[in-house]
């Protein structure tokens, strides 16, 4: 093919994407199965797109897009929420975390795949996606629930264990057998993950004056080599490219240009991440699906079960109730772009190739499901706890729809306004929740 018909087949599959996800919207789906689903139907191995694809533009795109998911996790990751409350996160959160990837590695073990293999399944089923958990929040205006905060916390404490998760697991994949250049490469790893984040917890006025400048075109290509470049530091130590942009991205956030960072860098990650999910939708086959499907059903019941008793757990641990710990089982059973990140990696090791079929089905199903139940955790909870729900200008406070407004208007369209600016916005919800006295008798149990 000519560059030109290239160029046109991308820009196709991006207006395909566009179409699909308008409709998706209509229904509540997020935009991550979407993206999967336009590239599996524009993958050569189902021949249901009349187009053929040169798949090593969108590789090459991809690999940015993987790198500035991770960066922007590390950028909105809120260092102060978490060491101000650090205990309370760490238990309730740990829990959550600990429960899901125990049973998901014994998931792994017992579908006999191996157990480097195990170690992937784990992960891939036993960690949320941090951004549908945040849209899901703003969308189902839940910004003012009792259980909001424990939410957020949980997805803080998960983002740190992807962190140090993906720091191990690159050291199992890569290879080595001898007992010394493990622990080498090991030693290295977490060295890395503290001295970024020293400097991202003491080092904020630092790292703004090295990146101090007034003309956006340098700052953006300024920050953007910096993600490019501690990607390649990661990759070169073996913590992988996606620990590297994260941690620079937690650095970055320091600085008090953290929000202009997010105004340049959330565009370029919609665009980018796109191509990214596309990218892995491309490369499944869905002949392949049969010999997996047994197990991914598995996986998606194991998956709800573990959420209904780690949504409890952590809503007990934070003096909530019953209607609280479903509502957050349902936000935080949704999974995503980590997933798919653990596939590629495991893909690149060279570990079973089932692995790529399962966790593209897994991620579709999860997609799909986790927002529906989410959308409808407050009926589920009624019925359950057979409370009447109650309207919801009871269940919140006239005097936070405000603020809730100002999140919808900056979340309406893109470019109205930024994460920062939202993330914000969020924090003043939630705050003026938690001083709200206590009305919410539906989320406790009769």
């Amino acid at each position: 093919m000519h560059l030109g018909e290239d160029l046109i087949v991308l820009g196709l599959l991006l207006i395909v994407a566009y179409v699909l996800g308008r409709l998706g919207k209509l229904v509540g789906l997020p935009a991550i199965p979407i993206y999967m689903l336009v590239g599996l139907l524009a993958s050569p191995q189902t021949h249901w797109f009349p187009l053929n694809v040169n798949a090593g533009y969108i590789e090459l795109i991809a690999i940015f897009g993987l790198i500035l998911l991770l960066f922007s996790l590390g950028l909105e990751f809120d260092q102060d929420e978490f060491f101000g409350d650090a205990r309370t996160l760490l238990i309730s959160g740990g829990s959550y975390v600990i429960l899901n990837v125990g049973v998901g590695f014994l998931f792994g073990i017992m579908v006999g795949w191996g157990t480097r293999e195990a170690l992937v399944i784990a992960g891939m089923t036993g960690t949320s996606s941090s951004a549908i958990i945040t849209k899901l929040l703003i969308e189902l205006r839940r910004l003012a629930n009792a259980e909001t905060p424990m939410i957020l916390g949980v997805t803080v404490v998960g983002d740190i264990f992807i962190a140090v998760y993906l720091a191990i697991v690159s050291v199992v994949l890569s290879g080595k057998t001898e007992p010394w250049p493990i622990v080498v490469q090991l030693t290295v790893a977490f060295l890395f993950l503290v001295i970024m984040f020293s400097i991202a917890r003491w080092g904020g006025r630092v790292v703004s004056r090295v990146i101090r400048t007034k003309d956006d075109e340098l700052f953006t290509i300024l920050f953007f080599g910096l993600v490019v470049l501690f990607a390649g530091i990661g990759e070169l130590i073996g913590v992988t490219t996606a620990i590297g942009a994260f941690l620079i991205g937690l650095v970055l956030a320091a600085s008090r240009y953290r929000s202009r960072i997010e105004r340049v860098a959330v565009p370029l990650r919609d665009v980018f991440a796109a191509f990214f999910f596309l990218n892995f939708g491309l490369v499944l086959n869905v002949a392949e699906f049969p010999r997996v499907i047994g197990i991914v059903l598995l996986a998606v019941l194991m998956t709800v079960l573990l959420n209904i008793a780690a949504g409890q757990l952590v809503s007990w641990l934070h003096k909530l109730g019953a209607q609280a710990g479903i509502n957050a089982a349902a936000i935080l059973m949704n999974r995503g772009e980590f997933t798919l990140i653990l596939a590629t990696l495991a893909i690149g090791a060279g570990l079973d190739v089932r692995l790529e079929s399962f966790a593209g089905l897994y991620v579709l199903i999860m997609a799909v499901l986790g927002p529906l139940l989410s959308g409808n955790s407050e009926r589920i909870g009624a019925v359950i706890l057979r409370t009447k729900k109650r309207p919801r200008s009871q269940r919140r406070d006239p005097m936070l729809d405000e603020e809730i407004a100002l999140v919808e208007a900056a979340t309406a369209e893109p470019g109205s306004g930024s994460d920062a600016e939202t993330k914000h916005a969020i924090d003043r919800v939630v705050e003026q929740s938690m001083q709200q006295p206590d009305t919410d008798g539906d989320r406790k149990q009769e």
